[in-house]
Formats: C-alpha cells, structure tokens, sequence
C-alpha cells in the first residue's frame, strides 16, 4: 500500500484509470470510498448528501455532517458499481443514489436482497438493481463481487429470512478487499474471511456504547477489534474508517493512530484515509507506481 496525495479535484481524479495491477482507493467520509481500477469505477456506501441531518433536524443526534462531501453526486461520472452494504441511509444515501445512477446509465446498484425495496425507493431502477444473497459471488465485467453477512449489532434479518446487513469481498486487478459495511465481532467471521485470503479490510472503528443503541444508534467494531480481526483473518493491511461524520458517533484521528500503531509489531499494516489523498493497493507481486492522480 501506498498513500499519495490526490492533488486535483475528485472527480478528476477518479476519473484516471489505475496502472494495471493496482486499486486506488479514495475515501469519501463515513464508510464512503471510491474505488478505481485501470477498467472500472465503484462508488461504496456513498454518503454524498445531507439527507440525515435534515430527516434528524429535531432528533437528540442532529446528524450534522462534521466534514462536507468531498464530491457531488452530480460529479460522480464513470461509475460502473454502485455498492451498498445495507439501506442505512449513510450507506444506501437517499440523496445521491437517484442522480448518480441517472448520471451513469450503464450503473448498477449492488446490494443485499434485504436493501432492495430502499434501493427502489431512492431512485435506482428495478431492472439496474442487482441483490446479492450471502455467500454468493458475482462476476460484473472485470469486478468480482461476494456478499458476507454482518452484525450491526446482530445478526438480523428481514421476514423473508435474508441478511439486513451486509459486506462486500471484492476483487479488481488481483486485489481482493473487505467492506464490512456496519459490523461488530461475531463467531465465525475471521473463518470466513481467512478462507478468501483477503488483502486489506476496509472496517469502521467508531465502537458502540448502551447509550447510543437505546437512542436507535447501533454501533460498530472498536478500533481494537478491527486489528484483532484483521490479524485473527490473515488480512494484512486495515484502513479504519466510519469516523469524522457525526459528533456522537466517531474516534478521533489521534485515538485511532494511537490505538493501531502497535500493531505494527505484529505484522499488521495500517493506513489512515483522508480526504485529500489516496491509497493504491497492488496486486501480489506488482509494485505501485504512481498513477498521476
């Protein structure tokens, strides 16, 4: 992995295909990330918009954005995937799932059966919507696409039996990744996820508290647990996200590094994301040049 700087806006960035062999990764706050290839562009439970504070205006958590959208769905071009793990509208956004799939005609929206009928409801066309059952992988064009079940907080399901919350494996360019989307430890993920020899995890670290789940707000892995899993999984790398959006919901940059940092000495990379820059992962033996961006 390698961090750089992104240095022009966005949307132009993402726009640049990645040097074959490789995957740039750009966060766009949340569990937000863009992801390119030197073929494809997917767009990850993409908070772009402000619908939750205005749906919380009045509520005890206000759901005001701490940092602005680093790009405007209306600037979201290219987008071949459109990925949500779950309808939460931080993941599944209510503002920005119908204007970027009518700015991207050939998109699909990939999501957990259960995220169906919010996908519908938030602009994506019932032929454009593709449900993944768990455990089920997908090939679109040159994107590979296996959808695990996850626990926020528990493992719940709808009335039809399928997973309410989900995360994605993904592989582009020989590099497999994990987005957990929402998820606490549960017994037998490290199993599933050292079986598909994963390269780097994608998890949030914003914990959880009993204050939060009785006012509606279900948590997510401690900052200890996502390194914990990573190491329990065989995933070398971690990026931590799901921080910096909401006051009452975040880990602070320094309470993150401090609490990553010594696991370094157990084999364990990390690298922070950032809104003016970029990760590229490369695929086992390729290096990662710079890509221009």
């Amino acid at each position: 992995m390698k961090t750089r700087a992104v240095g022009v806006p966005l949307s132009e960035a993402m726009a640049i295909p990645a040097r074959r062999g490789t995957v740039n990764f750009f966060w766009l706050g949340q569990a937000g990330f863009a992801v390119r290839s030197s073929a494809s562009l997917l767009l990850m439970d993409a908070y772009l918009s402000n619908a939750l504070a205005d749906k919380y205006r009045d509520a005890l958590f206000k759901h005001r954005r701490l940092m602005p959208p680093p790009l405007a769905a209306g600037e979201a071009r290219g987008v071949d995937l459109l990925l949500a793990t779950h309808a939460h509208s931080d993941h599944l956004d209510p503002g920005s799932v119908g204007r970027i799939m009518a700015l991207n005609p050939e998109c699909l929206l990939v999501c957990p059966e259960s995220a169906v009928p919010k996908a519908l409801e938030r602009g994506a066309g019932r032929d454009r919507v593709a449900a993944m059952p768990e455990r089920e992988r997908r090939r679109f064009g040159p994107v590979a696409v296996e959808m695990l079940p996850s626990a926020h907080e528990g493992l719940d399901r709808d009335a039809d039996g399928a997973a309410l919350y989900g995360g994605f494996v993904v592989e582009m360019e020989g590099v497999r990744f994990y987005h957990s989307g929402d998820c606490v430890p549960y017994d037998g993920l490290p199993e599933l996820l050292r079986e598909r020899r994963i390269d780097l995890a994608l998890l949030p670290v914003n914990g959880r508290d009993a204050y939060r789940r009785a006012n509606g707000v279900p948590g997510n892995f401690t900052i200890g647990e996502a390194a914990e899993l990573c190491l329990a999984s065989g995933i070398p790398v971690l990026v931590p996200h799901h921080f910096g959006m909401f006051d009452f919901n975040t880990a602070s940059p320094e309470a993150i590094a401090e609490s990553l940092e010594p696991y370094r000495v157990r084999g364990l990379e990390w690298f922070p994301p950032g809104a003016g820059s970029f990760l590229t992962a490369a695929a086992k033996g390729e290096s990662a040049p710079a890509n221009g961006a």
